[in-house]
């Protein structure tokens, strides 16, 4: 385990990595409901930054980054570094933290592949029908898939709740002053993304109840798909401001989040109880 000062910086460039991730998928989604183009999801915004000049290097240390966010989400989730209670809840919450590492290492291997110019197999879509198809032909398949959309509308619903009761600021360490200035962009970016949450967890279910892999959907059809509603293009445009939003949180977390270097023992508590 690296010494505090060293652990607590991977922590805080993870965040960073996140947030410009975010940043850019908001920004794609924002030009596109004015001038229309491709889809909005997180490799999308990362293929965006490999066009541009150096933008190997730009796209290789985004993917470091992210490295440095899967380690703290291991540690949240293995070593328990924001001291969650010993209870359901707080198991609850560090399965979702390394579900979180699953995720991001998923991207952050996108990243580092394409910055060194690897044997690159697959999209985003490719890869999540291909994990979820594979999840179907497992004994309950259909079951397991619907679980997953639970699990994501779940994580929907906690991210809406950490930012409209302003459950977030048990994290972080903000002046009050400082904070009537920023809580709006935490508010509204963590309950943008819970919205994208519940409409991702929900095409889950209908994947698991049609019993074919390809309707699990991602952030790009999640958008698409309220564009389609009445009023989608003002809808659109509210949901992509929140995803940029959400991103500016996660700038405001690499500056300002509380992060505790976890102890061996912190792991161990639990079997010693």
């Amino acid at each position: 385990m690296p010494d505090q000062v060293h652990f607590e910086w991977l922590a805080r460039i993870g965040y960073s990595a996140r947030g410009i991730v975010y940043i850019l998928v908001g920004a794609m989604a924002l030009l596109l409901s004015s001038f229309g183009g491709r889809q909005t999801d997180q490799e999308s915004a990362l293929q965006i930054v490999l066009n541009q000049p150096f933008g190997w290097i730009w796209l290789a240390l985004i993917g470091l980054g992210l490295i440095g966010f899967i380690v703290w989400r291991l540690a949240q989730g293995i070593l328990n570094a924001d001291d969650h209670p010993h209870n359901a809840k707080g198991y609850l919450i560090r399965i979702a933290m390394l579900i979180s590492a699953a995720t991001y290492t998923g991207l952050a291997s996108f990243a580092l592949r394409h910055a060194l110019q690897l044997s690159i197999s697959g999209g985003s879509g490719n890869s999540r029908e291909s994990w979820t198809g594979w999840l179907m032909q497992q004994p309950f398949g259909p079951y397991l898939v619907a679980v997953v959309g639970l699990a994501i509308i779940g994580g929907g619903v906690a991210q809406i709740v950490k930012g409209v009761k302003r459950r977030y600021l048990k994290y972080v360490n903000i002046s009050p002053e400082r904070n009537r200035v920023l809580d709006p962009v935490c508010v509204y970016g963590l309950a943008a993304r819970g919205v994208i949450f519940l409409i991702i967890g929900g095409f889950f279910l209908y994947a698991a109840w049609a019993v074919d892999p390809s309707q699990a959907g991602s952030t790009a059809e999640a958008m698409d798909w309220v564009r389609q509603l009445p009023f989608g293009s003002i809808l659109y445009g509210l949901i992509a401001l929140g995803l940029f939003a959400f991103g500016a949180y996660g700038l405001i977390e690499a500056r300002y989040r509380i992060v505790r270097t976890p102890e061996l023992s912190d792991a161990k508590r639990p079997l010693k109880a």
